[in-house]
């Protein structure tokens, strides 16, 4: 498949920076992340990110370098990338004062790269979300000082859900700033239930937190007292397009569950976004009939190995009309971002 645009605006890649930074504490956290060579892996500039001294993933220079990522972008049809670090560095589970420096510093990586890019990449940025005040003011800086579009987040905080009440003045804050926040899967509820290597966290393990994360969202009424925030969920937002049915029914059959979320699952569903990380039409197909040709964005997880290579391609190959393919290819990550790109009219 070829794409026959390179208009797109890929929501959902990643950061990783080539080095990290020394700790500035006497006693540095076990979990502090480091970088070490990797000549065995061939090719590329390639680094093993080492966190509590065993290597978790070894990853290219594509993952630090503006020039070897954006000469990818027009095979993959995309005129845009939005960049966010790789969820592992959110780092919630550190002291949140040592996870502000380390965050800190990734924000700054990522503005480097964006005002190397010459207007082709988009940050956004990451915050000590365990630390309600630390987080708030780290988003003010990410938007307010080096100008990016919003953050990313994980899925829950330390197990706690993004739809629980005690985030509501972060998300508060977002939505008074206008900051776009997208949802990646992160420390995964259910690794117990896996048999199998370790890749079945990307492959299973992801979207079925995303998805809880987003029902939570809903049964937490969040975007009832925040109507004008924007977020959205990776991976297609997992597993919620198959759960959403039964919330749904769920509510129109317990007094508990329509006492408690205060709209219609569906309707609420239909007000937040998701990319199109899925990597099969009929899915890709289900989730715009399910939420909307306006909820959807292009994403691709680049530039890690589980990644979609042809993005736009496989929107311009599912069947849409053209101003419904055009939305998700970048109209309405230009809404989600809340900012206009050189797209073309």
């Amino acid at each position: 498949m070829h794409p026959t645009c390179s208009c797109g605006i890929d929501v959902h890649a990643h950061v990783v920076p080539e080095n990290f930074p020394a700790y500035l504490g006497s006693a540095q956290p076990a979990l502090w992340p480091s970088a070490a060579d990797a000549p065995e892996a061939g090719g590329l500039c390639h680094r093993h990110i080492m966190i509590a001294g065993k290597n978790y993933r070894t990853v290219s220079e594509k993952c630090w370098s503006p020039s070897r990522r954006l000469a990818d972008l027009p095979a993959m049809g995309l005129a845009h990338q939005v960049i966010s670090p790789m969820p592992e560095l959110l780092s919630y589970w550190l002291a949140a004062a040592d996870a502000q420096q380390l965050l800190r510093y990734l924000n700054e990586q990522i503005a480097a790269m964006v005002a190397e890019s010459d207007g082709a990449l988009i940050g956004l940025g990451a915050v000590p979300l365990q630390d309600m005040d630390m987080a708030i003011a780290e988003l003010r800086y990410v938007v307010e000082t080096l100008g990016f579009a919003g953050i990313e987040i994980g899925s829950n905080i330390n197990g706690v859900a993004i739809g629980d009440a005690r985030f509501d003045p972060f998300f508060a804050a977002c939505e008074a700033l206008g900051a776009a926040v997208f949802v990646h899967a992160l420390k995964p509820t259910g690794m117990d239930r896996l048999v199998g290597p370790p890749p079945l966290q990307q492959v299973l393990a992801y979207p079925t937190d995303v998805g809880l994360a987003a029902a939570s969202v809903i049964t937490g009424n969040l975007m009832l007292r925040h109507p004008q925030l924007r977020i959205a969920f990776s991976h297609g937002g997992g597993t919620l397009a198959s759960l959403l049915p039964r919330l749904q029914q769920g509510w129109s059959v317990f007094p508990a569950l329509k006492e408690q979320v205060q709209s219609s699952p569906t309707a609420q569903a239909r007000k937040l976004y998701f990319d199109t990380l899925v990597f099969d039409t009929p899915t890709l197909q289900h989730l715009t009939a399910m939420f909307g040709d306006t909820q959807l964005m292009l994403g691709t997880d680049y530039p890690f190995n589980f990644h979609d290579r042809t993005p736009v391609a496989r929107v311009e190959a599912a069947g849409f009309d053209s101003a419904s393919a055009e939305r998700l290819i970048y109209r309405n990550a230009e809404v989600f971002l809340g900012r206009p790109t050189r797209t073309p009219a």
